[in-house]
């Protein structure tokens, strides 16, 4: 659905992207992890309109596209999360779902809104009594819920999460990992960006490393240790499969030694 190509991104002689390639399909989560200064967050940017690439290709849904304004993504069907969330605490859940996206704004339809709210969170299984509850008044993992939702009102394909479990409690957490996993059921491709091994595990098809703005490994996580994603994270050699394999190879080397 979502593939990407030679991406590379530079500020100035700081090389923030270099040859990335990643693959999202249709009812897929893939997590794109990385230690800090590995360019997660300018990837994001780059599939959220926010910074055009230097070079490489982008295609989405069989086509080459180019991704130039955050509204333009939007309308392509790529809807993204920020970890910030961009809410507006003094205003009601209804309120910031269609803020700046109004029913007919210049007569709201108050009706049409609130019945189109209530139907995004009830795909989501929101845990949200009333919609005019403000938004400071909600946990972080309602917050999340309320962000979420608001990125389906287009109908995306295609959805990012920047670190959308950051800072929260264990039942936030579960909460929003639920979340993830409908809108996978849902058909929708998911980027995940966390540094929460724990959650990647929980929800994660794929898990994409990215180090120093490079691709280090893309892996399974059915089957991929917690220990080979750090070792592709930290590029570290010294951890248990390397030192296993090391040995197996000295092992090796002894048996046909014909001394």
């Amino acid at each position: 659905m979502l593939s990407l190509r030679g991406i590379s991104k530079s500020f100035g002689a700081v090389a923030a992207l270099a040859d990335v390639d990643l693959d999202v399909g249709e009812g897929e989560v893939v997590a794109v992890v990385g230690d800090n200064g590995a360019g997660k967050s300018t990837l994001v940017k780059v599939l959220a309109g926010v910074h055009p690439p230097d070079s490489g290709t982008i295609e989405f849904e069989g086509r080459e596209v180019r991704l130039e304004s955050p509204t333009q993504v939007h309308a392509l069907g790529i809807a993204t999360v920020f970890q910030d969330l961009a809410l507006c605490e003094n205003l009601d859940v209804k309120a910031n779902l269609f803020l700046g996206r109004e029913i007919r704004p210049f007569l709201l339809d108050d009706v049409a809104m609130e019945k189109r709210s209530w139907e995004l969170l009830r795909q989501l299984s929101a845990k949200i009594p009333t919609l005019s509850v403000p938004v400071a008044a909600l946990s972080g993992g309602q917050r999340q819920t309320v962000a979420i939702a608001r990125s389906l009102l287009g109908d995306p394909k295609v959805i990012l999460l920047d670190e959308p479990t950051a800072a929260l409690g264990v039942a936030q957490t579960a909460e929003v990992l639920n979340l993830v996993e409908r809108l996978r059921d849902k058909g929708l491709g998911v980027v995940m960006i966390s540094h929460n091994m724990e959650d990647v595990r929980a929800v994660a098809d794929r898990v994409a490393v990215l180090r120093l703005g490079r691709n280090n490994g893309v892996f399974d996580a059915r089957t991929v240790s917690t220990e080979d994603i750090i070792a592709a994270i930290t590029g570290a050699a010294d951890n248990v499969v390397a030192q296993r394999a090391s040995r197996t190879a000295d092992r090796t080397s002894q048996g046909s030694d014909p001394r």
